[in-house]
């Protein structure tokens, strides 16, 4: 399903080199259209849609002991070896926070990048599965409800529900989602559908 939605826009901003990956040919006047990638506007958003993320994300032990220490959790879960050992899971877990943050942004590529207000909130996270170092997480969302705003004009109220699973398809993260995102046409800056966008060449 996450083929059936664009991938990119055109701007007639300044951007990346012309000769990235995915730049299309211009008019013959000499211009060239920029194709710029980001996340998918208010109206662009299939609800009831699935969009799975890729690639995945092998997460590895130096991941899980940076992570934590950065964020000072002190929790021997995720430090020491020798003592998880001796626990139930009887190893290390990756760090709960980091799977969460990366279930999230793993999804921002296709869905929010450039798109987004804001993120209002992240309500019913659940962890059904431990995730463990060398293994490799991918999420897919489906997106559950939107409405536009009634005090916020050009904006909408968009919820998604994002699932984790581990390289077996065993989930391991679950989480509901909010989002203030841009309509195309509201969007500062943006050509908003009423044109293509070139710079010279």
């Amino acid at each position: 399903m996450s083929g059936d939605v664009p991938a990119g826009h055109t701007t007639g901003q300044a951007g990346p080199p012309t000769g990235q990956a995915g730049a299309t040919a211009g008019p013959a006047t000499g211009e060239r259209r920029v194709i710029e990638q980001r996340g998918l506007y208010f109206d662009e958003l299939e609800e009831g849609a699935l969009y799975a993320h890729r690639p995945g994300r092998t997460v590895t032990e130096a991941d899980n002991v940076l992570f934590t220490t950065l964020t000072m959790n002190t929790q021997a879960l995720h430090l020491d070896a020798a003592w998880s050992a001796g626990q139930p899971f009887g190893q290390r877990l990756v760090n709960s926070m980091f799977t969460l943050a990366t279930m999230v942004g793993q999804s921002v590529s296709q869905l929010t990048q450039g798109t987004i207000i804001a993120q209002l909130g992240l309500t019913d996270v659940s962890f059904p599965h431990p995730l463990y170092p060398g293994d490799t997480l991918y999420t897919e969302t489906v997106i559950t409800g939107k409405r536009l705003s009634s005090s916020r004009p050009g904006q909408g109220i968009v919820t998604m529900e994002h699932t984790g699973r581990n390289q077996d398809g065993t989930v391991v993260a679950l989480a509901k989602r909010s989002c203030l995102m841009w309509t195309r046409e509201a969007h500062p800056g943006q050509p908003g559908g009423a044109g293509e966008g070139t710079i010279p060449v």
